[in-house]
């Protein structure tokens, strides 16, 4: 669960996230700009293809509806090419070609994609190709320009367009020329068209006689009503009366003809009589080879304003979260520096508040640690100082005080002075000695000799060496060994001066008739030393500070005993180096028991 909150909050993970989502910003941004501008630009495309198509297919079925045939198409379609920037190929129903805007003669029906644009034809005009054009006139698919017989003669044509003429100007004189136009069918009449709408009756300046067909246009009337009733014949239905818009009526009173088949005929009759005036079906091939669709990459107006804007938010969108996580993340560093520079100063209860669990968070809780070690650190440093000159004190007072005497000539320096000065020397040279034992160890350069120890040996070495001091103190010196002799890999000198050490401190402590007891046992993979005294204890707030450096339970006795209050210090450092540990339980009023682990073989000889 650790691991996984680390991860989530280190700085590395947020710097990671920080980045993934700037980039997907600037993916997606460009994405969506790349995408939207080129939809539009397919579109336009699209619809400028689409436009282009129509044009081309509708000049080209205009072009059918009033020639007999395709020759004298190339003109149309090399202007349709130049305009559209297309290929406009044009074959008949068998592929052959007909007639290419490029002029060359090089095309073929292999080279030709294998569905044509469209079929051109007049007589089958291609709704959906006219893109709206002619209106209703194609309700028959029959393109309005094919005209055929109904076509006027130039004689025909300027009477009507004089006639024409004469009603605009009728018109204009009586005030009601507002949106009348002079225009023309596709068969050459004149007409008059009011407000877009073709002026199809009305006896008003003449407008009736103007609408008077033409003996050409009755003629082609009546054929295509014969062809028309012919066919009705052939389907053995009644004949019809054709009008002029080519609605009908019945032609006799004898039954009702089929409406449905009156209008096949019709559409059939009409496209017989006008297959003789247009250009055969052809079909119709336009490509664009080397026409590439355009790209965002125009650089037109609307897509500079898309990318700056898009530029623009990208830009703001990373500013914004830069600011935001770079603010985020120089805040503990300001509040580090803050209290570096305290600390610097000399503030020794400088610190930083703990806001996260990332990097930044640990950074200030190792700092505070750090800033907590110091100011122990110092504390210790100037107790040790103060120590060391109160301990250093009293032993040099005193060989100053007596050297001065016998100087002043108060007393003689006879031999029992010389005895008290040498006391006070040796006193100051064990200090020293064990000042010098405390900096190797901690400076790590104490150095251990390793050999094959035999435990209960070296604990009767230690007994008989300090016997004496245990007589002339009244205490009783009792040596205990397990059955099984242990034995250890450690520095025989070190380890005798480390249980020397706790022996003299229990004997220091132990009122006269009183006891101290050693042993040694095997426990597993360690060998446990014991000292355990009968003397007058330590209190339990006092245990956790049994080890530290000139800390005394009776601190004038001790002095006046001559101990420096290192000896236990030194136990600790000696023990730690053997890669062991020491311990002490006591009770007020009873004694002591300092147990000091070591590692090593539990029972047996020595290793080889």
């Amino acid at each position: 669960m650790r691991s996984d909150i680390s991860l989530r909050s280190s700085l590395r993970t947020r710097l990671l996230v920080v980045c993934v989502l700037v980039s997907l910003c600037s993916v997606v941004a460009t994405a969506w700009l790349v995408v939207s501008v080129t939809a539009v630009a397919i579109g336009r495309e699209r619809g400028q293809a689409i436009a282009d198509d129509a044009r081309v297919y509708d000049a080209l079925v205009g072009f059918a509806a009033t020639h007999p045939n395709w020759r004298g198409v190339e003109p149309t379609m090399r202007a349709l090419a130049r305009e559209t920037g297309r290929r406009i190929t044009l074959t008949d129903e068998n592929r052959r070609l007909l007639a290419d805007s490029d002029g060359e003669g090089r095309t073929s029906a292999r080279s030709l994609p294998d569905t044509p644009s469209a079929t051109v034809d007049a007589l089958a005009v291609d709704i959906t190709l006219t893109g709206g054009a002619h209106g209703g006139e194609l309700s028959d698919r029959i393109d309005p320009r094919a005209v055929g017989p109904f076509r006027l003669t130039a004689e025909e044509r300027a009477t009507l367009r004089i006639a024409a003429s004469r009603v605009l100007s009728c018109m204009h004189e009586g005030g009601g020329a507002a949106g009348v136009e002079l225009a023309q069918a596709p068969n050459g009449r004149p007409q008059i068209e009011l407000d877009g709408r073709v002026l199809d009756a009305g006896d008003r300046c003449g407008v009736d006689t103007l609408l008077e067909r033409t003996p050409t246009e009755k003629r082609a009337q009546a054929q295509l009503g014969r062809l028309v009733n012919g066919c009705l014949v052939a389907r053995h239905a009644a004949p019809v009366q054709l009008a002029d818009d080519l609605t009908w009526t019945p032609s006799t009173a004898r039954g009702t003809p089929n409406s449905r088949a009156v209008t096949s005929c019709i559409s059939t009759a009409h496209r017989d009589q006008l297959s003789a005036y247009v250009a055969p079906a052809a079909l119709l091939f336009a490509t664009a080879p080397d026409r590439k669709i355009a790209t965002f990459f125009d650089l037109s107006g609307a897509n500079r304003l898309r990318i700056a804007g898009v530029t623009f938010a990208v830009l703001l969108i990373t500013v914004t979260v830069t600011f935001v996580v770079g603010t985020r993340m120089v805040r503990p560093l300001r509040a580090l520096t803050g209290a570096a520079q305290r600390m610097a100063e000399g503030d020794q209860d400088a610190r930083v508040e703990v806001t996260g669990d990332d990097e930044f968070g640990r950074l200030a809780v190792a700092f505070n640690v750090m800033s907590s070690r110091r100011r122990e650190g110092e504390q210790l440093r100037r107790a040790l100082v103060s120590d060391v000159a109160h301990e250093l004190r009293t032993p040099l007072g005193n060989v100053r005080g007596w050297l001065e005497a016998v100087e002043d000539g108060v007393v003689a320096a006879d031999k029992s002075l010389i005895s008290s000065l040498l006391e006070e020397a040796l006193l100051l040279q064990h200090i020293i000695d064990d000042l010098r034992d405390l900096a190797a160890a901690d400076a790590g350069a104490l150095r251990l000799h390793l050999e094959d120890v035999d435990a209960a040996a070296l604990l009767a070495q230690v007994a008989r060496a300090h016997q004496g001091t245990a007589g002339a103190a009244g205490v009783e010196l009792r040596v205990w060994s397990a059955p099984e002799r242990p034995y250890l890999r450690a520095d025989s000198l070190r380890l005798r001066q480390a249980i020397g050490n706790l022996v003299s401190n229990a004997i220091r402590h132990t009122p006269a008739g009183g006891t101290v007891t050693l042993s040694v046992r095997p426990l597993g993979d360690q060998v446990v030393f014991g000292v355990e005294d009968t003397g007058s204890g330590i209190g339990e707030e006092d245990l956790p500070k049994v080890f530290d450096r000139f800390w005394r339970a009776e601190k004038s006795r001790s002095r006046q005993g001559g101990g420096s209050g290192l000896g236990l210090s030194i136990v600790r450092k000696l023990a730690e180096a053997h890669s062991g540990t020491v311990q002490v339980s006591s009770v007020l009023g009873q004694g002591s028991v300092f147990s000091l682990r070591l590692p090593g073989p539990s029972t047996g000889q020595p290793e080889p």
